[in-house]
């Protein structure tokens, strides 16, 4: 297959379909168009922002994330974790009394 990214920088090359991970976006352009014509389809098919939006994306971009994080960050979310957690189980065991209660 033929791969070309004219707005995410990946120069146009051949590469095979075991090597790729392919999307639902399809951009129509005819065969043997140059790179203007592909970023002009790219561009009016907003598929940057297209991408951005999908899950796949928010999980690159989580796990990036969390690979930056610092052991004081990791700290933190350790204990807003823990204290959440502790919010959650208060109130699950209201929620038990107060059927043990009724029943």
């Amino acid at each position: 297959a033929l791969v070309d990214g004219p707005c995410s920088g990946v120069r146009r090359q051949a590469m095979p379909f075991k090597c790729m991970q392919l999307t639902d976006f399809v951009l129509k352009f005819p065969h043997s168009a140059r790179q203007k014509h592909v970023q002009v389809a790219w561009e009016k098919e907003n598929i940057n922002e297209k991408w951005t939006g999908t899950r796949w994306a928010k999980k690159i971009e989580a796990r990036e994330k969390k690979a930056k994080m610092t052991d004081f960050d990791r700290y933190k979310v350790m204990k807003a974790k823990k204290m959440r957690n502790r919010i959650i189980k208060h109130e699950v065991k209201k929620l038990q009394k107060q059927s043990s209660k009724k029943a």
